[in-house]
């Protein structure tokens, strides 16, 4: 019981130091981020920081990593519902009241500064957006059976260009009911017929495989 106890202690401390280093990217960026202020922001000793992350630079990586899982959550699927009812359900999870806040899309924006600024950065970027759009792009592949893999991938890009403008937006004040008609619209091209030359080529490999 006693390693139990410690590990949830560590892991506890550990996401109180990764939450405080994204709040003060959120409301400071980069340079309102060091290690003795997500010292000071988590609740814990200097020297705690420094014991679970060598540098600012670490801390930065780890804190990355933990917005690319949490924005993989939003594309999981759910084996519990049928796969037009998953994807969904992942088109409209981006419109969470937790999603739209100014903490949250301040913090977005941080992060693509940060990656344009850092290459570095931008390679963990570029990773953590492939992740989500292969999960995307799974979803409407598991609604649209008889679509090909590019396709998927194609409206996952352009669903995903529709979201972030929502977030963007969202910090001007976009009323809910123009939010609902983004979410739409990403439903219209996840949902909309496989394009002719898909369906082509999809009745034209199960030809090949028949013979």
């Amino acid at each position: 019981m006693g390693t139990n106890t410690v590990n949830g202690e560590q892991i506890d401390r550990q996401t109180r130091i990764l939450e405080a280093a994204l709040d003060l990217l959120s409301r400071h960026g980069i340079s309102g981020v060091s290690m003795r202020a997500v010292a000071r922001e988590a609740g814990v000793a200097l020297g705690l920081v420094n014991y679970y992350y060598d540098d600012k630079t670490s801390l930065i990586r780890a804190a990355l990593r933990r917005v690319d899982e949490h924005d993989l959550l939003l594309v999981a699927p759910d084996p519990s519902s049928a796969p037009d009812e998953q994807l969904r359900k992942a088109l409209w999870r981006v419109a969470a009241a937790d999603l739209l806040t100014t903490r949250y899309l301040s913090l977005r924006l941080h992060l693509w500064a940060l990656a344009q600024a850092d290459e570095d950065y931008a390679q963990i970027n570029a990773a953590a957006f492939d992740r989500y759009i292969d999960g995307l792009a799974a979803l409407v592949s598991n609604a649209q059976p008889r679509m090909s893999w590019d396709e998927c991938r194609a409206r996952a890009a352009d669903i995903v260009v529709i979201q972030n403008g929502m977030w963007l937006t969202s910090l001007l004040g976009v009323d809910k009911e123009s939010i609902k008609r983004s979410i739409s619209r990403t439903e219209e091209i996840a949902f909309a017929p496989p394009q002719a030359q898909d369906t082509a080529d999809t009745k034209s490999s199960t030809s090949l495989q028949e013979n």
